[in-house]
């Protein structure tokens, strides 16, 4: 029979030696988590799974460095949203984009990952954000806009954004006029875009 002191040092080897053998993460992938769970502090049907940590500037630049990543984690989905909605208008043009995003992500009628926010009506039309289904390709183009958008996203998944849409879920940009616009109340506007959110939404 075994003595029990050596089958316990040898189940602690057992149990550690995963650990000894593992890659140490990227702070990418470490940065990849912390927007996870500040994801999850948003969304009304999810619980945070880890500490809630903000990102930090440096570590926001760290992911997707080149603007080629699929678009599957928190941080990327959002600034490429940014970045493809509005680039190259003011702040405030961007902030707002961003803002909807995150309404929507904390709205029980939308999805509870930014990703999945972005992402919806690909599957069945009308697509939510136009720039996902117009058939071009997502990569960046532009590394120092990309750069802003990144910062502007990291500051909205901090909840350090203020939200200046009023609560906006949906927008267009000034050069059209949809008919769904009409169904909506206007919260604000920008030099590039309308904001409205639902009628019922109105606050009192």
């Amino acid at each position: 029979m075994r003595h029990p002191r050596v089958a316990g040092y040898l189940l602690s080897a057992l149990l550690m030696a995963p650990l000894a053998f593992a890659e140490p993460e990227t702070e990418e992938e470490i940065v990849v988590i912390k927007a996870e769970v500040l994801e999850q502090v948003v969304a009304p049907d999810r619980e945070a799974n880890g500490t809630v940590e903000r990102i930090t500037r440096q570590e926001a630049q760290a992911v997707d460095p080149a603007g080629t990543n699929p678009l599957n984690d928190p941080l990327t989905c959002l600034a490429r949203t940014i970045y493809w909605e509005a680039k190259g208008t003011p702040g405030l043009d961007m902030e707002s984009v961003a803002s909807v995003v995150m309404n929507r992500l904390a709205h029980e009628d939308f999805p509870n990952t930014i990703c999945d926010v972005v992402k919806q009506g690909s599957e069945q039309s009308p697509c939510q954000f136009s720039w996902w289904c117009d058939g071009r390709p997502d990569e960046v183009v532009e590394s120092k806009a990309y750069e802003i958008t990144k910062e502007v996203a990291r500051r909205a998944l901090n909840r350090q954004l203020p939200d200046k849409t009023d609560g906006a879920l949906y927008f267009h940009d000034r050069s059209v006029m949809p008919d769904w616009a009409h169904e909506f109340h206007l919260t604000t506007e920008t030099d590039a875009f309308f904001f409205y959110r639902p009628q019922a939404s109105m606050k009192q």
